[in-house]
């Protein structure tokens, strides 16, 4: 596929998205990199401008500079942390008190302990998605519980051979200091990646994931 066709398929795709306006933002293709500019007037719409750019195909990696420019006065620290803990409060998939909000010039920066990954997730996909937030910066850590490492890469692997998406030949999976998974290969598409990502991530004992993929 030729660089203007795949710009062209990435602008096609952000004019099919209804969840962020594209007007400001920039596409350039460099050595297969697709490069983004310009701004957006919230966090999640560059967040929505990355995600559909990745679901082009012929993406192989991204370059993001988008700027979040909100066209009204930003909420403060302040304002933005207590509604971040509000949130956080209200939301059954984050442990109570397991997560603490940090607000520098609108930069949010999660930290705490939880178990699983998902809780983790879910703390970001939270306060993502408030007015005033210029970024999230998740250090929130997974400790779980689990004792037995042993059988960490046969339950992965198990779990990438039962998924219809991925093909199970073409990944590596490694367990290094009893709890740190690696996963190298090629996959498809990003959201093969993700899923791979998931099944890792789903695997009781796993602490953290090293991901090495490659978009093919």
């Amino acid at each position: 596929m030729s660089e203007s066709q795949l710009r062209q398929d990435i602008l096609d795709e952000y004019e099919f998205d209804p969840s962020f306006n594209s007007g400001h933002i920039n596409v350039a293709i460099e050595d297969d990199v697709v490069i983004l500019t310009g701004h957006v007037i919230s966090y999640a719409e560059k967040l929505a401008a990355i995600a559909a750019t990745r679901r082009v195909k012929g993406v192989h990696g991204i370059s993001e500079n988008i700027q979040v420019r909100y066209p009204f006065e930003r909420a403060s620290d302040d304002q933005i942390a207590q509604r971040a803990s509000d949130i956080l409060d209200w939301n059954i998939l984050v442990p109570a008190n397991a997560v603490e909000v940090q607000v520098e010039n609108g930069w949010i920066t999660l930290s705490g302990t939880v178990d699983w990954h998902y809780e983790r997730t879910a703390a970001e996909d939270d306060v993502r998605k408030l007015a005033g937030v210029q970024g999230v910066t998740n250090n929130i850590v997974i400790n779980n519980p689990f004792g037995d490492h042993s059988c960490i890469r046969a339950k992965i692997e198990s779990a990438l051979e039962r998924h219809a998406e991925i093909e199970a030949k073409a990944i590596r999976v490694t367990v290094r200091n009893g709890n740190t998974v690696v996963l190298e290969g090629s996959v498809d598409t990003w959201d093969v990646r993700r899923a791979v990502q998931n099944a890792a991530w789903s695997t009781p004992g796993v602490t953290a994931v090293d991901d090495r993929l490659m978009i093919c």
